[in-house]
């Protein structure tokens, strides 16, 4: 057997999971902050209302 059959192909892709999982957490919480910040005539041009950023917390 050679070096690269003895190899785990992605030895590191828990890792990587945990990256992806922690990074869209984050991106999901500066969505919510900067849409609570608007007004609910913003809101309203942009299709949603207050209940809906509430519902999607």
């Amino acid at each position: 057997m050679g070096y690269e059959e003895n190899r785990p192909h992605k030895p590191f892709y828990g890792f990587v999971m945990i990256y992806h999982y922690f990074r869209q957490r984050w991106l999901q919480r500066q969505t919510e902050r900067a849409l609570q910040g608007l007004s609910k005539e913003q809101l309203r041009d942009i299709g949603l209302t207050t209940d809906d950023i509430s519902r999607w917390k």
